[in-house]
């Protein structure tokens, strides 16, 4: 099944802002926590605590 561009964008769209709604949800959740995120950066583990992560 072939999508038009514009359905394209549309499905781009919203994948788009549901990713965004769940790393907020995410974020939420680990500072009631306390929690810490963990990310790769050129082969760097770098640790960061929720609270430093703006929105």
């Amino acid at each position: 099944m072939k999508l038009s561009d514009s359905n394209n964008k549309e499905l781009k769209e919203k994948i788009l802002k549901g990713l965004d709604l769940t790393f907020k949800k995410l974020l939420k959740a680990k500072r009631q926590t306390g929690g810490i995120f963990v990310f790769s950066e050129n082969g760097i583990i770098k640790k960061v605590k929720a609270e430093d992560v703006e929105e």
